[in-house]
């Protein structure tokens, strides 16, 4: 079993990547990573419901990996300064995801 460091970024990245929803998420903020997004956004473009939209999104801010801003309606960024997020952008150009 993986311990230390390396175990928690494996956690981390476990976390981050543990459904379809945040997969989904994930790429469309990724493609758009200029753009800010509400969460009615990411539910039309995902085809996600609401209740999976919020609760993925919840996931994803806790680990840093999107940024919430307090507008209204509320806006969400992908945070490109995040090392998981850059690796995990890289590899989804490299699927081609």
């Amino acid at each position: 079993m993986d311990s230390g460091p390396h175990r928690v970024v494996w956690k981390e990245i476990e976390t981050g990547l543990g459904s379809v929803g945040r997969l989904k998420i994930l790429k469309e903020m990724i493609e758009r990573s200029d753009d800010y997004f509400t969460k009615y956004m990411l539910e039309r473009r995902t085809g996600l419901k609401p209740v999976d939209v919020r609760s993925n999104l919840k996931i994803l801010i806790d680990l840093e990996w999107v940024k919430e801003y307090a507008y209204d309606p509320k806006t969400y960024k992908i945070n490109m300064e995040n090392d998981a997020v850059r690796l995990v952008a890289e590899f989804f150009r490299k699927i081609r995801y």
